[in-house]
């Protein structure tokens, strides 16, 4: 987590608890966040009887320190009943940035503007630096808000690679989904892009190992086979069916489900 003034770059605070304050206010954008949620975040085992007391002296040393790199720390953080609540006015929020530019972009793509729905989806994904909370995992809470939040990276991703692949740019995209693979290594919609863009790219043979590769994975690591949907996938690159060409690839349905070949079938397009 980092606070980005005119000056510095780096000035959050460096006390683990009064970062844990401002993360939880950061993840709520804006909406009040009762105090024995606070409490329970910052300790997590059992709270000393002081706890109340305890947070109301960080809340206040977050704000000296808020006020101490330029900010207006009193009207950042607000005291409000039955607990704090982070007031922006005026100051932009990574996270809210993220959500905006996700949301424009799927405006832009409701209309037609594919191109420039894959770029406001760029854009939303070169805000994350990391993982999202990653110096506060050590704390429970911030553990899962951290992995909900890297969720919403990934399918943000996972939506930007649909796009690319709907416009037409395989080529250029699948060093991206390496890299995202390396990331998530049993994340099968990956595979299944990966695939889809190798196959288009005139690498069919590529594409049957990337279907090996987490087959292989799956069968040591789980025990399991790949689902279906992606067996489907494997069969349609072997019988070099006609749906692998069109725009939009046939391995996404709604929501991020993997969609079976069989919903697609030989000789159609899907709009995703």
């Amino acid at each position: 987590m980092a606070i980005e003034t005119a000056e510095s770059s780096q000035a959050a605070p460096k006390a683990k608890k009064l970062r844990a304050v401002l993360g939880y206010l950061c993840v709520s954008k804006g909406q009040t966040v009762h105090a024995g949620r606070l409490i329970e975040a910052l300790w997590p085992a059992e709270p000393p009887r002081t706890a109340s007391t305890a947070l109301h002296v960080y809340v206040s040393k977050l704000r000296k320190h808020l006020a101490g790199i330029g900010l207006d720390g009193a009207s950042l953080i607000v005291t409000q009943p039955p607990g704090y609540r982070l007031n922006l006015c005026g100051y932009s929020l990574d996270l809210a940035e993220f959500e905006s530019r996700v949301t424009k972009s799927r405006e832009a793509h409701a209309v037609g503007e594919t191109v420039e729905a894959a770029e406001h989806l760029a854009d939303a994904i070169s805000l994350w630096q990391g993982r999202a909370l990653d110096d506060l995992r050590e704390l429970p809470v911030f553990e899962t808000l951290g992995r909900r939040l890297d969720e919403r990276r990934a399918h943000a991703c996972e939506q930007r690679i649909e796009l690319e692949l709907e416009i037409g740019n395989h080529k250029t995209i699948i060093e991206e989904i390496h890299s995202l693979i390396d990331e998530y290594s049993t994340r099968e919609s990956l595979y299944g892009y990966l695939m889809v863009a190798l196959y288009r790219s005139g690498r069919a043979a590529d594409a049957l190992a990337a279907y090996d590769h987490i087959r292989s994975i799956l069968m040591d690591d789980l025990g399991v086979e790949p689902t279906p949907q992606l067996r489907s996938l494997q069969h349609a690159v072997l019988a070099h069916a006609p749906s692998l060409e069109r725009a939009a690839p046939c391995i996404m349905g709604e929501g991020g489900r993997l969609k079976s070949l069989q919903e697609c079938p030989v000789g159609s397009s899907v709009r995703l």
